[in-house]
């Protein structure tokens, strides 16, 4: 205490850009992170240094414009503070509205059950519910003389957070359940994708030179397990079949050739099977 005493006096006139930065940056510390709410720079002008959807961390404030951070890629730069909003527990949108809801749960990485609640940017402390089912729906939360919360009549809560509680555990109601907040992968890179299936690949088939006990064995078409199968059990009976069929007139017209046994193909008899197993 008596050092920070003498320190006054010595300097009567404290530089007050300190002072300043702390009270900026005080206002970034309840919120859990700041949202771009559109591309800044707009797309007309030059490549976006941040784009819809990207979650930022506030470090000041310089009138309307914010210093930020990239919480994806770590780098620093101001952002108008028109551009951006705050999210409180991952799911609460600061004066965001209805449309700008509408394009946030629309962006890649949200899916059925993708919500948020967002407060009016005309009046503080009125907040609606925008969920992703087939489309964006929205629901009015009303607030109660006690100050409790509703969207149906018959189910009043507490806070917000209880009524995001009993709405991610059962719809209720309302289009669906809820299931993870707007934007939770704030990473691109980590977005929902749709991965390619596997390919498997098997050895190439020479059709000229393929033998026709291979697609006529009943042995060896019974045997789905058999290493050697060069097609699918589906695949092998229609050819053996067809083969069976066409094979028959050019041993008939023949001439001058040994007469030779039909080669018949017995279809397996799949009556044991369930006639409820699906194909």
């Amino acid at each position: 205490m008596g050092n920070v005493m003498r320190q006054e006096k010595t300097n009567p006139e404290p530089d007050n850009s300190d002072s300043m930065f702390k009270a900026c940056s005080s206002t970034f510390t309840d919120c859990d992170s700041l949202v771009v709410l559109s591309d800044y720079p707009c797309r007309d002008i030059s490549e976006p240094i941040f784009k819809i959807g990207d979650k930022l961390k506030g470090l000041s404030q310089e009138g309307c414009w914010w210093k930020v951070r990239s919480r994806q890629q770590g780098t620093e730069n101001y952002i108008p503070s028109n551009y951006v909003a705050k999210v409180y527990h991952g799911w609460l949108f600061e004066g965001i509205s209805r449309q700008k809801a509408e394009e946030l749960l629309l962006l890649p990485g949200n899916g059925v059950g993708s919500f948020l609640i967002r407060e009016s940017p005309q009046e503080r402390g009125v907040y609606s519910l925008s969920v992703r089912h087939r489309t964006i729906k929205h629901y009015k939360i009303f607030r109660l003389t006690n100050s409790w919360y509703y969207i149906s009549p018959r189910l009043t809560f507490q806070c917000l957070e209880d009524m995001v509680n009993h709405y991610s555990d059962s719809s209720d109601g309302i289009c669906c359940a809820l299931s993870t907040p707007c934007l939770a992968l704030s990473n691109p890179a980590s977005r929902t994708t749709r991965e390619a299936p596997p390919v498997v690949m098997r050895h190439n088939l020479d059709w000229k030179n393929v033998n026709k006990s291979q697609l006529m064995s009943t042995g060896e078409l019974d045997n789905m397990d058999s290493k050697d199968n060069m097609m699918s059990y589906g695949v092998r009976s229609s050819i053996a079949a067809y083969l069976s069929l066409t094979s028959v007139p050019e041993l008939e017209n023949a001439k001058g050739r040994k007469k030779k046994g039909k080669s018949v193909y017995v279809m397996p008899d799949h009556s044991n099977r369930n006639a409820d197993e699906d194909y």
